[in-house]
């Protein structure tokens, strides 16, 4: 027996009349079993959407807001009252990712006591969810729930997640002829459309400028795709604004909470402010820097991994490439790691782990020493052996 799907968002298409006008536009509904609810919210209207289904799910179940004991707390409740004390999570971009993992913790553990989590129980959702990296990012989301509970005194027992190991990281980076051979097949790309009784034509529409500057947007700032998806040169509550007098991105979406990915204000390199100034000012664009038939778009994976594809450059190269590839140009390039850490939004520490060796001195004392001359000192050692020091 299928297990029942719980509250999710549904966008009811655009009706029309006999002669093709539309009657009623798309707009967005919360589906909750046989129930369909209506959110008030057109299709472009996704933030608002969302907040909608969150105070749906919320108004069903009030959980209980006193200390007890984890035998008698159902994790559906934990996860209720860390969704209901950070509204600020279902804003911003990464939203519905969000709802997403919040929807597949619910489901698996929803029924289960907070004193049944343990390491069994979190290999089996491992296992389940069938994505190591996947069920990580879940879980770390269900530890801080369950923090969150504990620090405002609803249950004093220990209650640990297990999360699996993480993952290797990713050193996959473009080459400046790679990015430039991608940069080109999204500027030179046409849409193809299946005619009846013609059979393929190439049109003139362009399916994939968009993408092109998501990408350059990427490759010059090293930013996180979310916030360059968001990006706009109008300040509003839910994007990240960019400030095309100062030159300045605030890549932290307005109205959201600073969370461990750091999202610090950047200065937007010259090459890049004239591309964003001339994009604005010819009306390229108009609220978003990355706009697909004239509105922002949630999520670029669909249009990049197709111009990847067109680019041959074979499998491991998502838009979180470009972050990887801007690092990598940084310390090739010498950069100061606190200057560039500062520039990506990330730790010194994380940039020295994962980009240190691309720099040119990385280990370069060590190696010099290594092939330096040796010299005999005066002095003997204990045993009566001259001491040899590197030159």
């Amino acid at each position: 027996m299928s297990r029942k799907k719980g509250a999710r968002l549904f966008l009811r298409s655009a009706r029309r009349d006999a002669a093709g006008n539309i009657t009623h536009a798309a707009c967005w509904y919360i589906r909750d079993g046989a129930e369909f609810i209506g959110t008030g919210c057109l299709e472009a209207e996704v933030v608002g959407a969302e907040k909608a289904l969150a105070n749906h799910i919320a108004s069903k179940h009030s959980p209980t807001r006193k200390e007890q004991d984890i035998e008698t707390i159902r994790i559906a409740d934990v996860l209720a009252i860390f969704a209901e004390d950070r509204p600020e999570l279902y804003e911003g971009p990464d939203a519905q990712k969000y709802l997403n993992r919040m929807e597949r913790l619910n489901d698996f553990w929803g029924a289960l006591m907070l004193s049944e989590v343990n390491r069994k129980q979190c290999n089996a959702y491992t296992k389940k969810r069938g994505n190591k990296g996947g069920s990580r990012r879940d879980l770390e989301d269900l530890r801080a729930a369950i923090a969150h509970h504990a620090a405002e005194g609803f249950h004093r027992g220990i209650v640990k997640v297990s999360l699996p190991p993480k993952g290797k990281p990713r050193d996959r980076w473009l080459t400046r002829d790679e990015a430039a051979k991608l940069l080109w097949k999204c500027w030179r790309a046409r849409e193809v459309q299946t005619w009846s009784g013609i059979g393929e034509v190439v049109t003139d529409k362009r399916p994939l400028r968009h993408i092109a500057r998501f990408i350059l947007i990427g490759l010059y700032s090293g930013t996180r795709a979310g916030a360059i998806a968001s990006a706009s040169p109008i300040p509003a509550i839910g994007r990240s604004y960019v400030d095309l007098e100062r030159g300045v991105f605030y890549r932290l979406a307005q109205g959201q909470a600073e969370t461990n990915k750091r999202q610090p204000p950047m200065p937007i390199p010259p090459r890049l402010l004239a591309h964003m100034r001339r994009w604005h000012g010819k009306k390229i664009i108009a609220r978003h820097f990355v706009e697909w038939n004239g509105e922002g778009v949630k999520s670029v994976k669909t249009g990049f991994k197709t111009a990847v594809g067109l680019a041959e450059l074979g499998p491991g190269v998502s838009p979180h490439t470009l972050r990887h590839t801007a690092a990598t140009w940084l310390m090739q390039n010498g950069t100061d790691e606190w200057q560039a850490a500062g520039y990506l939004g990330m730790s010194p520490e994380t940039l020295r782990k994962t980009y240190g060796h691309h720099h040119p001195e990385y280990l370069a004392d060590a190696v010099g020493k290594m092939t330096a001359k040796p010299v005999r000192s005066k002095s003997a050692s204990a045993t009566g052996v001259p001491q040899v020091k590197a030159e």
